[in-house]
């Protein structure tokens, strides 16, 4: 009796097992794919507004709008963002326009180094942790990027990093009491 209720025991957890290894992939929910989002622009369910999901082409298109800007993400079924893009308020934009251009003026490259060495040694020390942590978190240097800026919200104790690379504006979150970069947004 012992050895069959073994043998039963020992079949029910291979089959279990086998069940569970049948499924191909993971089954991302909408809800998920909007908790991704949420996630990388760091905001709470109650800050997002004019919420859209979409799916095209096996990945969903996800759009919402806070107080901060708007977010457009193309989130892959895995739960990956393929894409992301973020506009500030109409205030802010013009300034991102601004900076975009700015990369034209760079044939003089060492010009352009020594602006960065200048606006590197005026950060204070909190800001320069926050510029270090993007930029190590990204995989560049300092002498990779322009136009760096960073700036503290003392309401929530987070920098908000921001640099061109490549013609591309990055802004980025940093947490200022642990200095982990909390989100990364192109564009």
């Amino acid at each position: 009796m012992m050895v069959k209720r073994n043998s039963l025991i020992f079949l029910t957890a291979f089959g279990l097992l086998l069940t569970g290894c049948s499924k191909s992939g993971l089954e991302i929910t909408k809800d998920d794919i909007l908790e991704v989002a949420r996630d990388d622009a760091n905001a709470t369910k109650s800050e997002c507004e004019n919420v859209s999901i979409k799916e095209q082409k096996g990945s969903y298109m996800v759009s919402f709008n806070t107080n901060g800007g708007s977010y457009e993400y193309k989130i892959g079924k895995d739960g990956i963002i393929k894409e992301r893009s973020f506009k500030r308020g109409a205030k802010e934009e013009t300034t991102e326009t601004e900076k975009v251009e700015e990369p034209v003026k760079e044939e003089k490259s060492t010009t352009t180094k020594k602006e960065e060495e200048k606006s590197s040694t005026s950060f204070d020390e909190g800001q320069q942790q926050a510029i270090n942590a993007v930029l190590a978190n990204s995989g560049l240097e300092q002498s990779d990027v322009s136009n760096i800026t960073c700036s503290l919200d003392s309401n929530t104790n987070q920098y908000t990093v921001t640099f061109v690379l490549n013609d591309v504006t990055t802004t980025a979150t940093v947490d200022g009491a642990t200095f982990t970069v909390l989100s990364t947004i192109l564009g």
